[in-house]
């Protein structure tokens, strides 16, 4: 029986670092189940060298295609065959199409991980039955500045956004201007308002690309479009079953709570729950809606309640909860929309 490690990507976070292998243990978990043509069983954390490795066994030799799609595991670095003590390196084909500093360049306190936003956008595409490598629109309800919206580009997505923040949209809208100008990529970028029956709903960023001039004017282009409003409002800047995917970092305390001065408890489950009626409106059918949380703020059976009064249907998965400090335990929580 074929026999195959993951050395685990080092982690600037070391508290994330703590909690890698056995997240990309559930990960891959998923990956087995809805992804790979191989059958995997036997997954283990196990060390070799001093290095973290998750290994795991199947029961006929790894495809091309299998490995590629391991390639995009959130916390893997290499992919190897274990023959007896040695290790066979694979050759690997990740799905990211743009330099990695799109992702990691920006730096500001209350940043998610890079790695977990991969992992959760890679369980939530993986729940909606889309293929990793489709060309997928992508919605990010709470955008912040963009961490979500960036790992979907870099895998060719759309990636469409609502924040509430002024600052946060100004800090986005600024980086990604720059960012396209420095990689001298083909681009438009533009801020808009946004207005419904003749009032100001919000300001409206938006951007297409291409990895080349003759790419653009072939069309063969991404989008990434951001709107400045509360994400209660979301239904009025975008039509329904717009997107394949909604991933979404929620809130995980007060200070992170609406601002849209509509009545809203700023409590994080009391924001979901009048949120997820309005994100639901908006996936396609079959699509997934994926949702870190803070679970200080609401078990895994409210947030499960939460989702099924919206018409989704909440998606088994292994475990992903794991700490983050003493006022944050954040777990991932996928549903379905029929």
């Amino acid at each position: 029986m074929p026999r195959y490690v993951l050395l685990i990507l080092p982690a600037f976070n070391r508290v994330y670092g703590e909690s890698a292998a056995r997240l990309t243990r559930s990960e891959l978990a998923v990956f087995s189940d809805r992804a790979l043509r191989a059958e995997v069983s036997g997954i283990e954390e196990t060390v070799i060298g001093g290095l973290p490795y998750v290994g795991f066994d199947t029961a006929e030799p790894l495809s091309a295609a299998d490995v590629a799609l391991l390639s995009n595991l959130s916390s893997v670095y290499a992919v190897f065959g274990r023959e007896g003590e040695l290790l066979r390196p694979l050759p690997m084909r990740p799905l990211d199409r743009l330099s990695s500093d799109l992702i990691t360049i920006q730096k500001y306190a209350g940043k998610t991980n890079e790695h977990f936003t991969k992992l959760l956008l890679n369980v939530t595409v993986l729940a909606s039955g889309r293929p990793l490598d489709g060309r997928l629109t992508v919605f990010d309800p709470m955008c912040g500045r963009g961490t979500t919206l960036n790992q979907a580009l870099m895998y060719g997505y759309d990636a469409f956004g609502v924040d509430v923040d002024g600052k946060d949209f100004e800090a986005y809208s600024g980086f990604m201007r720059t960012w396209l100008r420095n990689k001298r990529l083909k681009h438009t970028a533009e801020t808009v308002p946004v207005r419904r029956e003749r009032a100001l709903v919000g300001r409206r960023l938006d951007v297409t690309f291409a990895l080349s001039k003759e790419a653009y004017k072939a069309g063969d282009v991404q989008r990434v479009s951001v709107v400045n409003t509360d994400t209660l409002r979301s239904r009025e800047v975008f039509k329904p079953r717009s997107f394949d995917v909604i991933a979404t970092d929620a809130p995980y305390g007060v200070q992170h709570g609406s601002k849209g001065g509509r009545g809203l408890s700023r409590s994080p489950l009391e924001l979901l729950r009048q949120a997820v009626p309005v994100w639901a409106e908006l996936l396609r059918p079959g699509g997934a809606l994926g949702i870190a949380w803070n679970t200080y703020g609401g078990d895994r059976d409210d947030l499960a309640a939460v989702l099924g009064a919206a018409g989704l249907d909440v998606v088994a998965y292994p475990d992903f909860e794991h700490w983050v400090d003493q006022a944050i335990v954040r777990d991932i929580m996928v549903a379905r929309k029929p």
